[in-house]
């Protein structure tokens, strides 16, 4: 039987590499090094810091701030003082924040790495205790509160190693809200715990259990894989952890750390692939993948230039990964593992490993600890260790989630005879055509997950006789618009061919704008939201279908 008490990995490394690099922070071309000894006592004294706030027993902390190194002392010390950590999205606007930290009971917070602090400090509490980090070139300065270093200088660190009871909160993750507000995951540290089973017992990380592993954070750490896969597996296997300076230093910094793990969600790894294709056209490249030598040469090249020439395991998930961006990195020697989770179940349901020949184009088998099935609605079902306790003060949606062990998961799918997991699209993404026809969006889009030319697509059509395909083209594609369109009318003839009359597609319309976080358009995670997609263009959609066009530009 499991011990009562959480046994906190990190107190192991502390010791064992205490003078070795942990956190690596780039300030331009200076890297900031604090080991695993420095970054204990900062947090140790960071935490003594927080108890003398004289905050409640469970007290929950916020944390709101991009990745940075002290995103993760703080988030340390939280567990350390024996508190709650509550972590937000460093979008948030003013309005989004003060819903949240009053709904999630937040007593003090910790403010960071931020470019919107003058807005979203009106949806902060005067009487709020304020912990700020130190100021970084280019984001707001935070004059609010106390200042990090004068703060934690103030306080001896705690000696002693505090461990939780593994039925205690670990956290509450608030979802980023792609089918409306976002709603709070509460997790233990027995959820946390459970977790290494996906490292133990299969490890698609190919993590070293010795030490030796190099992460590079720039996901939002707030977020659940980020959180569990990134920063608790560098507290679990020790390791060093780094991070990026901003959107433009991306690159360089990437391929400074050259990471031994990398993570993605599939619309980084597409940006990958168009960068390189803007030097290297497809045809060309494809020549020379074809003569043995120069192909051992290009791959090699290819894969230094994108940082992954240590990289022993390179991952994705939150949204669906084209089966042909996968096969196009593999053409280049790059072997993504696929996963399927999400914050209810600690980011650990199924992943596919990419070398395995069964399941192509699903998300894998299940971890090691996880059953599934799929309701008679075709909603994929999930049971085992590491889900949600429940919704913070949610019972309804608890319920509705939860039931008889099982987690309802939202999303539609089906598994094969080898115990391959398939996912065709989410519930709620689902919607009717005026013919009164049900049309899953996932479905059609993988159709066109082979397009270069875009770099983000979405099925719509509520209301419309037939659906349409929304698009974002590349940056090479809004060079020669003319060619661009008679090659998406050709393609949009094929796919229709395999198509049922009522998912036919009648038009594709390339829209004009990026679809990001600023915009409202995706999450800050880049997982589009539908809804907002038709609140934006849903009123141009019948004008659309009428044109005597096949292909639109906005």
């Amino acid at each position: 039987m499991i011990d009562e008490l959480f046994d906190f990995p990190f107190y192991k490394w502390e010791q064992k590499l205490k003078n070795k690099p942990f956190l690596k922070q780039p300030f331009g071309e200076l890297w900031e090094n604090y080991t695993w000894g420095e970054v204990g006592t900062m947090a140790r004294k960071l935490a003594k810091g927080l108890k003398s706030l004289n905050l409640p027993e469970n007290s929950h902390i916020g944390l709101v701030s991009k990745n940075c190194r002290e995103w993760i002392i703080a988030d340390l010390a939280i567990s350390i003082a024996g508190y709650i950590s509550v972590p937000f999205f460093p979008t948030l606007k003013s309005n989004e924040i003060e819903k949240l930290l009053d709904f999630g009971d937040v007593d003090a917070l910790f403010v960071g790495k931020l470019e919107n602090w003058e807005e979203m400090k009106k949806g902060v509490k005067n009487n709020m205790p304020i912990i700020s980090f130190p100021h970084y070139k280019n984001h707001s300065k935070v004059s609010e509160g106390k200042q990090w270093f004068d703060f934690i200088n103030s306080f001896d660190p705690i000696m002693e190693n505090y461990q939780p009871k593994l039925k205690d909160i670990w956290t509450i993750i608030f979802t980023s809200g792609t089918t409306g507000d976002p709603k709070g995951v509460v997790l233990t540290y027995e959820t946390l715990f459970n977790t290494k089973r996906i490292t133990e017992d299969g490890n698609p990380l190919k993590v070293d259990f010795s030490g030796n592993n190099h992460f590079i954070s720039y996901m939002p750490l707030n977020h659940i894989f980020e959180r569990v896969v990134i920063e608790h597996v560098a507290f679990r296997y020790g390791g060093t952890l780094s991070f990026v300076e901003s959107l433009e230093t991306f690159g360089q910094n990437l391929n400074d750390v050259q990471p031994t793990a990398f993570q993605g969600v599939p619309r980084i790894y597409s940006k990958f692939q168009e960068k390189i294709l803007m030097k290297m056209p497809q045809k060309k490249l494809s020549l020379f993948l074809k003569i043995p030598l120069i192909s051992t040469l290009i791959k090699k090249k290819l894969i230094g230039a994108l940082g992954m020439s240590r990289a022993k395991a390179l991952v994705t998930g939150a949204a669906a990964m084209p089966l042909e961006l996968l096969d196009w990195y593999k053409s280049i020697g790059i072997y993504i593992t696929n996963g399927y989770g999400m914050t209810e179940n600690c980011a650990t349901c199924t992943n596919l490993d990419p070398y395995q020949p069964l399941g192509r184009g699903s998300v894998g088998r299940p971890t090691a600890g996880v059953d599934l099935k799929i309701s008679e609605e075709g909603e994929i079902l999930m049971k085992g260790p590491f889900t949600l306790s429940e919704y913070y003060k949610n019972k309804e949606i608890t319920d509705q989630t939860l039931k008889n062990g099982w987690l309802h998961t939202g999303d539609k799918g089906h598994i094969d005879n080898d115990g391959f997991l398939y996912i065709t699209g989410r519930i709620k993404d689902m919607f009717k055509t005026s013919k009164g026809k049900y049309i899953e969006p996932g479905v059609l889009e993988a159709y066109f997950g082979n397009i270069n030319e875009f770099s983000q697509i979405c099925i719509v059509g509520l209301n419309c006789t037939q659906p349409l395909l929304l698009a974002v083209p590349s940056e090479s594609a809004i060079k020669n618009k003319e060619t661009l369109s008679k090659k998406l009318s050709n393609i949009l003839l094929d796919v229709n061919d395999k198509l049922d009359n009522y998912k036919k597609i009648s038009k594709i319309i390339l829209v004009k704008d990026d679809w990001v976080p600023d915009n409202g358009m995706t999450t800050p995670t880049l997982k589009i939201k539908r809804a907002k997609i038709d609140e934006q263009f849903s009123s141009q959609y019948n004008n659309w279908e009428k044109n005597n066009k096949t292909v639109i530009w906005e």
